[in-house]
């Protein structure tokens, strides 16, 4: 179990019990373990109603990518589903599964291009994988790198996804810098152009690509936030905010390459950096889950090995994948 700071804890507390009335409460204990490590470059962490784990992981690059479930009690982790594409892209960087989000007894999963639909009703700890190849698939890269966008996107990454007040999939992917809707019968549309950066450093280009990373709707409007493109600026990553009608404006700025925005138990903003980007690549242990309230933001965990998701199950317990250390750890009080 890894132990933290007092003041920390405090500090983490804060994450679950912002009231606008101030009342002094009690501080509850905190703990922050390890659920399951071993795993093998897990980026999305989904759960159901049954409250088992679902992740992905990227896998080698050798088309080994895995659908996993991880049963809550013990931590044990399954493969389910196997065989998924796993390359290693420009920068040796390894693609496979992304994203993935349950609704009415089907995990949608994104990888490699794909938008996945595994259904789980009947799965069971412990029963044999099955092949990608028998999984059903939508292909969401093709209809990306048809379109004309304006940004002159000619990349395709779909990376998270979120379901609307009208029941839809809304897509952001990374490579387009764009925010797609899923209507029922699968057909795609582009909802809104996430907007880049003027480059403030002298290392690459002039304008640097925003990278939609995660999306979520608040009741009200969706947030996406965006890690940047190279070189990967500290303190200039921006979370957008998304209106019905797809108009794109700032939600709050100055954070580090974003991977995710969440919500916590009052419906306020989480977000979660990925780390910092130095000399040599992506600098260990500089992870951090910050609360945005638009105008300020206040760091609540850090020292995060390049975590990738975060899911709250409930008011007092978060699950978080870390890609750096292959673990899924929980947080509780």
């Amino acid at each position: 179990m890894l132990r933290i700071s007092v003041f920390l804890a405090y500090l983490l507390v804060g994450l679950f019990f912002t009231s606008c009335d101030h009342v002094d409460r009690p501080l509850p204990a905190l703990q922050v373990s390890t659920l399951t490590s071993g795993l093998v470059l897990p980026i999305g962490v989904e759960t159901d109603p049954s409250g088992r784990l679902w992740v992905t992981e990227s896998g080698t690059g050798k088309n080994d990518a895995r659908l996993m479930m991880i049963t809550p009690a013990d931590g044990k982790a399954y493969p389910i589903v196997t065989g998924f594409a796993s390359k290693t892209i420009v920068g040796g960087e390894i693609q496979g599964l992304d994203h993935l989000l349950y609704a009415d007894g089907i995990l949608y999963v994104l990888g490699t291009g794909f938008l996945y639909k595994v259904d789980i009703r009947n799965v069971q700890p412990g029963q044999a994988p099955v092949d990608a190849s028998t999984i059903p698939r939508e292909d969401i890269a093709s209809f990306v790198l048809a379109y004309n966008f304006t940004n002159n996107a000619h990349d395709s990454h779909p990376y998270n996804m979120t379901i609307g007040p009208d029941g839809l999939l809304y897509i952001s992917d990374a490579g387009a810098n764009a925010i797609l809707r899923r209507l029922k019968n699968g057909m795609l549309n582009v909802v809104a152009e996430i907007p880049g950066i003027a480059n403030p450093t002298p290392i690459g280009p002039p304008q640097i690509q925003s990278v939609p990373t995660s999306i979520l709707y608040d009741g009200q409007k969706y947030l996406v936030s965006t890690l940047l493109g190279f070189p990967f600026p500290a303190g200039r990553a921006i979370v957008y905010q998304v209106d019905q009608g797809g108009g794109v404006s700032v939600f709050q700025q100055g954070f580090n390459s974003l991977v995710g925005v969440k919500l916590d138990a009052n419906n306020k903003p989480l977000v979660l950096e990925y780390g910092l980007f130095g000399q040599q690549g992506w600098v260990p242990n500089t992870g951090r889950i910050l609360r945005a309230t638009g105008t300020t933001s206040t760091v609540l965990l850090d020292k995060l090995d390049r975590p990738t998701d975060l899911k709250r199950v409930n008011a007092n317990t978060y699950y978080l994948t870390s890609l750096g250390e292959g673990s899924v750890k929980k947080v509780t009080f």
